[in-house]
């Protein structure tokens, strides 16, 4: 199945593209899920799955935020992911969003929300990395919006 980056879209109402994350957003300062958004899920979406991660933490594989799974294609407000669908576990091994909290001092790093529109359903809660191996083949379209926080 040809990947298709064109349609699915994330957007978020509380940052732009690369645009700041505010401090009721980290992990150690509210620690509340930023608003987002689904649109342009293709035909054939059987379920949503959503990801946030920091590659720039100080860690072999980065850190992982938020993994949600089992999401209808037909949502499109994310407010109440965290109570609605399946959480998988985040990169310190609970499920729940963990808000950006990088290292003080450690500079800015990019958190990748993604969004997976997938021609399968996910069966349990897979860790990001579990969920990349297991279910790469089956993403029909995938997409993301790249929200920046830094602890000074």
């Amino acid at each position: 199945m040809p990947l298709n980056i064109k349609d699915l879209k994330i957007t978020s109402a509380d940052f732009k593209p690369l645009g700041k994350l505010r401090d009721e957003h980290a992990g150690d300062k509210g620690n509340v899920l930023p608003r987002l958004t689904v649109s342009g899920v293709p035909a054939g979406t059987k379920e949503l799955a959503v990801i946030c991660h920091d590659p720039d933490a100080p860690l072999p594989n980065g850190f992982t935020h938020w993994v949600v799974y089992g999401i209808d294609p037909s949502t499109t407000d994310l407010s109440d992911a965290q109570e609605k669908f399946r959480v998988g576990p985040n990169g310190a091994g609970g499920k729940q969003y963990y808000g950006p909290q990088p290292p003080a001092g450690h500079g800015e790093h990019h958190y990748y929300f993604w969004v997976y529109a997938l021609d399968t359903k996910v069966e349990g809660t897979p860790t990001r990395e579990e969920f990349l191996q297991k279910y790469a083949g089956n993403i029909i379209e995938q997409n993301r919006i790249v929200g920046l926080y830094e602890n000074k």
